[in-house]
């Protein structure tokens, strides 16, 4: 693409998607939502800038687990730049592992990086609960705006597969867990409007080079700060601190233990435990839920743990394999 006419057409997009942006965070807050669950990334740092210059009334809230969870940093400096009250959450070891059994069992799911996310999303919206009615999140703009590394590493043709079956498929524990707590949960840039408009965008928007979000970063960098505009792609469990879960896992259970139990399930189950993180999952999963769930005979299978999936590769949400990569 001509560099003139792509900075012509970033320009024009820019100006749509600001305006609906705007639009969903004033119709949200109109509808009573009065938080924010903050990582202070790029999607969420927009949404707290939007949200403050709607109302003085709103609240950001933060996990942080270990001393390893740059989250809490950044959330801290944008609520003194945008003037919003921010909580941030503490939680010790004790919490998030009397927290995981509700989480392994709210998103039905025993995928490592699934649970991590997930259970920083429970162990905060049972903290937020109690001071305001609903939070917003950044849900959707990585899925959408092609924000992860996996996505933009992607040949073009590839791409476009991938993100129609991902787009028809994306799910967020955090609508799950908002349903169990009673607390509603706001979306923004998964609503119809900026939804649709993310999809109809040319990839040449949303990448440039090796950096995704492309179209966001450039529509809000002289609203925010640099650090902000340009963090790059924290998942929760990084910027929250929970994939010390891992470690934790890896000394609490044996070699002997876990080389056993993983030949076990794997004979009897047909599920490939990947590491002792996924064991202490899949038996908390498989207590609850049983074995998965077996492919029918006209889908096709999980090379991970045998359930039906979409397409030859597809990511299977239940246990985390790639299947096809």
């Amino acid at each position: 693409m001509d560099f003139k006419y792509k900075k012509m057409e970033i320009e024009t997009e820019i100006v749509k998607l600001k305006k609906l942006l705007e639009k969903e965070v004033n119709k949200d807050i109109n509808d009573g939502c009065d938080g924010i669950l903050l990582s202070a990334g790029l999607d969420t740092s927009i949404l707290s800038y939007l949200a403050a210059k709607k109302t003085k009334n709103f609240k950001a809230f933060t996990l942080k687990f270990g001393n390893h969870a740059p989250d809490a940093e950044y959330a801290e400096k944008l609520c003194q730049i945008l003037n919003i009250e921010h909580h941030l959450l503490e939680a010790d070891e004790e919490i998030l592992m009397k927290n995981l059994r509700e989480a392994i069992k709210i998103s039905g799911v025993f995928d490592p990086m699934e649970i991590r996310n997930s259970v920083a999303i429970y162990t905060i919206l049972k903290f937020s609960k109690d001071y305001v009615r609903g939070v917003m999140t950044g849900d959707g703009a990585d899925e959408l705006f092609f924000g992860y590394d996996f996505l933009i590493k992607m040949k073009k043709d590839e791409r476009k597969f991938y993100a129609k079956n991902m787009w028809k498929t994306m799910h967020f524990s955090s609508n799950d867990m908002g349903r169990f707590f009673g607390i509603k949960i706001w979306t923004p840039y998964l609503s119809g409007e900026v939804k649709n408009y993310a999809i109809s965008l040319d990839d040449d928007v949303k990448i440039n080079g090796s950096v995704g979000k492309w179209i966001l970063r450039k529509a809000y960098e002289n609203l925010l700060p640099k650090e902000f505009i340009m963090r790059e792609k924290t998942p929760i469990e990084y910027g929250s601190g929970t994939t010390l879960l891992t470690n934790i896992f890896e000394n609490k259970i044996s070699d002997e233990v876990f080389i056993k139990k993983k030949s076990e399930y794997k004979e009897s189950d047909g599920a490939i435990i990947r590491d002792k993180e996924h064991l202490y999952y899949y038996e908390i999963y498989r207590e609850i839920f049983g074995k998965v769930k077996e492919a029918k005979q006209d889908e096709i299978k999980c090379a991970g743990c045998g359930i039906g999936i979409e397409h030859k590769k597809a990511f299977c949400r239940i246990c985390g394999t790639m299947n096809g990569f």
